[in-house]
């Protein structure tokens, strides 16, 4: 036998450093589910519905502020009536609140909730496209501030510190609506439970009504604002739903394909 046909005989090791990136690489970063393929339509259903929602929510709001009118014209008398509501006790209440969602609070809540998720399902594509999301919605705000314009309420209004940067769309609004609904989604759409499903998002639209009235009761945004942020944050989760549903479900019976496929190991 020629020496070339030995060594083409040889077995591959199996601790070459490719295979060993490609084992990482499965272990990190590949989560796929079998799914009927009606659940597989539903799921991209919904990813449109949220983003049509979220387009026409924004639309109006945006073009009250541009306008003066339409939805712009609810939002002194709602800021009337949130002036009237005020007390010690709340205010310190909605303080913690708006430096949980702030600028400083935030990152730190999504970074130790992705590494955490990341730890405890050995993989990383959920705590990634979270973090994704989350990125994009930051983006979104800094891009449509600056453009819009849309100036805040009095500074005598405001109960924590003076704010004179643009008001459209509220970042707090915005960060904490992304988290809640994202996080929310990228949960219920692994467990079977249609309870444990709607309970998940029921407590995401408790927590973004929760910061709205933050936003609106320490007088730093109008109802205009903390409205045009949810629809920014719907349209963002439309896209993650479908990102999600692109890349990870299967229909049941069909062949798994792709270099990274494996079976899924848990459904943290």
């Amino acid at each position: 036998m020629h020496p070339s046909d030995a060594r083409s005989e040889r077995p591959v090791p199996t601790d070459r450093p490719d295979a060993r990136r490609a084992g990482l690489a499965r272990r990190l970063l590949v989560e796929e589910r079998a799914v009927p393929r009606a659940e597989r339509r539903a799921l991209l259903a919904l990813a449109a519905t949220s983003a049509l929602l979220g387009a026409a929510l924004f639309t109006t709001m945006l073009v009250g502020v541009r306008t003066g009118g339409g939805a712009a014209l609810l939002d002194q008398p709602v800021m009337d009536w949130f002036l009237t509501l005020r007390d010690a006790q709340e205010t310190s209440a909605m303080a913690v609140l708006a430096w949980i969602f702030g600028p400083v609070g935030m990152p730190i809540v999504v970074l130790v909730a992705g590494v955490g998720w990341a730890l405890l399902a050995t993989h990383l594509w959920r705590p990634l496209l979270l973090w994704f999301g989350m990125a994009l919605g930051v983006a979104t705000a800094l891009i449509l501030a600056p453009i819009v314009q849309h100036p805040r309420p009095p500074v005598e209004d405001m109960l924590l510190h003076v704010d004179r940067t643009f008001s459209f769309p509220s970042g707090h609004v915005l960060g904490a609506a992304d988290f809640l609904l994202i996080s929310a989604f990228l949960l219920a759409s692994r467990l079977r439970s249609p309870w444990a499903r709607a309970g998940l998002f029921a407590l995401a639209v408790v927590g973004i009504v929760v910061q709205i009235y933050s936003r609106l009761y320490l007088g730093y945004h109008w109802l205009t604002d903390v409205l045009g942020s949810v629809g920014i944050s719907l349209m963002i989760l439309g896209l993650v739903i479908a990102v999600d549903t692109w890349r990870t479900v299967r229909v049941e019976g069909e062949p798994v394909t792709g270099p990274l496929s494996m079976p899924q190991r848990d459904g943290t």
